[in-house]
């Protein structure tokens, strides 16, 4: 076993134990594709030595993030105990993983993961990452608005007033919990039809990746009426206009807390990264909002001001009033 492959091991072994706390007892399914299959393999073979019976399943890799896996996939996942998912598109925002969830299925979502995503972001002292995230969870809880400002340009305030507050801290133990391995971060769906701004994306794009030049966003009464920046804010209105127009509504507002993620391109990973946070446009139905549309595209902000309220907790990407 190269070094490669051993990283791929002992990163599949801890998704498995330690994240999804599987157990000898249960059953769990992989679902990949032709593109992350290697991964998907050593999930399965990590399996087998924990659960009573591992399953892998390959399907087609999706065009779009937010893509519904194939309807006999979709089954497949509602009769099992856990279900890890390392495709190249996000199977997060669709109704396979809403429904097994719904059965009481742990669900672990791995978009677009490679190898030294897994390596890096899985060795991260997870009691850590549960402190961040509980540390900003709880200053979000009751507040009115969240505002976003940058040196960049991005100055944007989104309603969230009792919107359901998600703590995504990459350990899912329990019946029915889903979220992304690897994970750490704090999202909620703002009301919809009331964000308004700028957003100014410099760090990367969901479906694009690394941005080259900064992708100026114009939010009017929640939907991005206005695109622009070059070839990449191109290419972002293609994407947003093909499912429909509530593929431009503001679906989410998050917050990293995973110390270890590095922007790198990957938006996985990179919505992870601590000290930075990340506007959705699309499908926000799993966190409580009321947006159904086959996209879910994240735009990450680096350096930011957010002002809970009128609260300043974060300026410039760093953490205020945290102690270790």
């Amino acid at each position: 076993m190269d070094s490669t492959q051993k990283q791929l091991s002992d990163a599949s072994i801890i998704a498995l134990r330690d994240c999804m706390g599987l157990k000898n007892d249960e059953t769990l399914l992989i679902v990949t594709d032709e593109i992350k299959r290697d991964i998907g393999i050593a999930l399965h073979e990590a399996g087998k030595g924990i659960a009573k019976e591992s399953m892998l399943i390959e399907i087609k890799s999706g065009e779009i993030n937010g893509q519904e896996p194939p309807a006999a996939v979709a089954e497949m996942m509602k009769r099992v105990d856990v279900v890890v998912c390392p495709t190249t598109k996000s199977l997060t925002h669709t109704d396979a993983r809403r429904n097994a969830v719904k059965e009481g299925v742990r669900v672990g979502t791995m978009p677009g993961i490679t190898v030294d995503a897994m390596a890096r972001c899985l060795s991260a002292d997870y009691d850590r990452i549960i402190s961040l995230t509980d540390f900003i969870a709880d200053k979000m809880e009751g507040i009115s608005t969240i505002r976003v400002v940058t040196e960049k340009g991005t100055d944007v305030t989104m309603p969230v007033k009792d919107r359901m507050i998600l703590r995504s801290k990459g350990v899912l133990r329990n019946k029915g919990e889903s979220g992304n391995l690897p994970s750490g971060e704090v999202y909620l769906a703002p009301w919809e039809d009331k964000t308004n701004g700028r957003v100014v994306v410099d760090g990367s794009m969901a479906g694009i990746g690394m941005i080259k030049q900064p992708i100026v966003i114009d939010i009017v009464d929640g939907y991005a009426e206005s695109i622009t920046g070059g070839p990449q804010a191109d290419e972002l209105a293609k994407m947003l206009d093909k499912p429909g127009r509530d593929a431009r509504a503001v679906a989410e507002f998050g917050i990293g807390t995973n110390y270890k993620a590095k922007l790198t391109g990957l938006i996985l990973e990179d919505e992870k990264v601590f000290g930075t946070i990340h506007i959705a446009f699309g499908n926000n139905i799993s966190m409580g909002g009321r947006i159904s549309v086959s996209s879910h595209l994240d735009g990450l902000v680096t350096e930011p001001d957010v002002y809970f309220d009128d609260g300043l907790i974060m300026q410039k990407g760093k953490l205020i009033g945290f102690e270790e």
